[in-house]
């Protein structure tokens, strides 16, 4: 009976991998063949589709979030490796990198303050619970520290993980928009702007762009993420 079990489990975590597998690559050849329709690409963006086609796919097979969890834990190992890797094109760029010293960490720096502190203000002034306000001020780094970050200063490290998910998805959708937009076209601040305000995701969203703009959104990431999960605890722990 036990042997049976087991073989069952492995079964449904074979077919979990190649569903959510196969839904991703789906939702982001979606993603690139609207790319002229400019009134609805944004919303097509392969984490919301991919997201939303898995909660379905749950829904009806009577899936719990925490058994989908355990069926997709190998692709869970696999965002250690993935987030290492990205030191690749930030060695490739090293020499850019301390040339620029300083003012690279300047508006690293600025945005890490500013991006939580305007969020914080708003649910401030409309008066939320306070666990919620310390929530939102780790929506800028990424989720595993963020979700260490929020229950270290009373936050809610599940909503946590919310807020630096949709903050990710937000800035990778807007943030090449928003660049054109106001004419930066030097990438280097691009990628400090994806990677120090949405994080891991909008450092995927750097790959996209050039090396360089993925290097400086390497270097934004680690340098906001730490720097965060450091002082937060420190100053409302």
């Amino acid at each position: 009976m036990l042997t049976f079990l087991n073989e069952i489990n492995w079964l449904a975590t074979l077919l979990w991998l190649m569903v959510t597998v196969i839904i991703y690559i789906g939702a982001l050849h979606l993603y690139k063949i609207t790319k002229p329709l400019w009134f609805i690409h944004p919303a097509l963006h392969p984490l919301i589709v991919s997201t939303l086609l898995i909660i379905l796919l749950q829904s009806w097979t009577h899936t719990s979030v925490s058994e989908y969890q355990d069926y997709t834990n190998l692709l869970s190992a696999l965002l250690g490796p993935a987030t290492v890797a990205l030191a690749v094109p930030l060695y490739k760029q090293l020499n850019i990198l301390m040339k620029m010293s300083w003012r690279v960490l300047v508006p690293i720096s600025v945005a890490g303050v500013l991006s939580p502190a305007l969020s914080w203000t708003c649910l401030y002034l409309l008066d939320t619970p306070l666990n919620l306000q310390m929530t939102m001020l780790v929506k800028s780094i990424t989720t595993p520290l963020a979700m260490d970050a929020a229950g270290a200063i009373g936050g809610i490290p599940s909503l946590a993980a919310v807020f630096v998910i949709s903050t990710g998805i937000v800035g990778a959708i807007c943030g090449p928009a928003l660049f054109a937009l106001i004419g930066v076209h030097n990438q280097a601040a691009q990628g400090t702007a994806l990677g120090a305000v949405s994080h891991a995701v909008g450092t995927a969203r750097a790959i996209s762009i050039s090396e360089q703009c993925t290097a400086f959104a390497s270097l934004a990431l680690c340098v906001n993420g730490i720097a965060t999960s450091l002082i937060l605890p420190i100053l409302f722990g």
